[in-house]
């Protein structure tokens, strides 16, 4: 019997049901239950074909013994390996080369804050002051700046001009930031991806409450909605996601690609809906059951993105 394990937190609806839609399924020779973890010794797999991750980026200790899971056989969604390695600053790097996606105009800020254990003598090589006309000119008015690895919308700031970035910044102590290029849009979209095929776009407006935010229909062209299911895609092809969402921006008729580094993204029936929470568990409990099907005991069962796959196989032409 190949077992998938669902890890989770205080999640109370998506682990559940992808849980019992998969039992439902009644696919010989595949069940599914809660991770249940009693002991961690280095190189014991702990007894699960599939783990779907939706909690280790809150938990080191189970990020580690995702490493260790995934080491000895168990196709962990997601990498747990390469998601300790990403953030959202190279997520933007990479779509600007290889992988060909429009994203915000973005540079990168040191922490306001010296990092423990460093001194003023610890950035010998980094320019005081930096060259902030330069990336004012580049960036423009108004602006975000958000952490270059962070999520949930926390110590995020809509910025107007210089003295508005000083004083945010001063509150943001070690976090390295990133200062983005506003987007003004005319339509929105967050789009699940699962398995790197398996595409959801949902219609999503930012600016309403929490609760409201898919109560919306953007009028777009077939082709704009197409472009954005390609564009999912490729992200997700190059990063190596195999669950993930992916938001995008229109302006002007183009999909900017805005977040795209979600890889426990919020699949709560209570904020993102009924007909979208039916979706995800469906395709979620769809794709965890290839997975463990195709998973081989004892060997690398993890996926991993064109970006790394194609560095070892000699590489590719940044921007290509």
């Amino acid at each position: 019997m190949k077992k998938i394990g669902i890890l989770y937190g205080r999640e109370r609806s998506f682990p559940p049901a992808v849980i019992q839609r998969i039992n439902d399924m009644n696919v010989d020779g595949i069940m599914a239950e809660p991770v249940k973890i009693d002991k961690v010794g280095q190189g014991l797999n702990p007894g699960y074909a599939v783990i779907i991750d939706r909690i280790s980026q809150d938990v080191p200790f189970y990020r580690a013994m995702l490493k260790n899971a995934a080491a000895t056989g168990t196709a962990v969604i997601n990498n747990p390996f390469w998601w300790s390695a990403d953030e959202k600053f190279f997520n933007n790097v990479l779509c600007v080369g290889p992988a060909g996606v429009p994203v915000p105009k973005t540079v990168l800020l040191p922490s306001h804050g010296l990092p423990t254990d460093t001194t003023d003598e610890s950035f010998t090589n980094l320019a005081h002051p930096l060259d902030w006309q330069s990336m004012f000119n580049y960036i423009g008015w108004p602006a975000y700046m958000k952490p270059h690895d962070g999520g949930g919308w926390k110590s995020v700031y809509k910025l107007n001009g210089p003295e508005d970035l000083w004083k945010a910044h001063a509150e943001t102590g070690q976090l390295v930031m990133m200062l983005q290029e506003n987007i003004n849009f005319t339509s929105y979209f967050r789009c699940y991806c699962i398995g790197r095929k398996y595409v959801k776009i949902m219609h999503y407006e930012p600016r309403n409450e929490f609760l409201d935010r898919y109560n919306c229909h953007h009028d777009v062209s077939d082709e704009i909605m197409q472009t954005m299911h390609d564009y999912v895609i490729k992200i997700c092809d190059w990063l190596g996601y195999d669950f993930n969402t992916v938001e995008f921006a229109v302006r002007d008729g183009i999909p900017i690609a805005i977040d795209f580094c979600n890889p426990a993204p919020d699949a709560d029936k209570f904020s993102v809906g009924e007909e979208n929470f039916n979706w995800v568990i469906e395709h979620a409990a769809k794709y965890s059951i290839e997975r463990a099907q195709a998973a081989e005991p004892g060997k690398m069962n993890l996926t991993w993105g064109k970006f790394i796959s194609e560095s070892v196989n000699g590489g590719y032409n940044f921007g290509s």
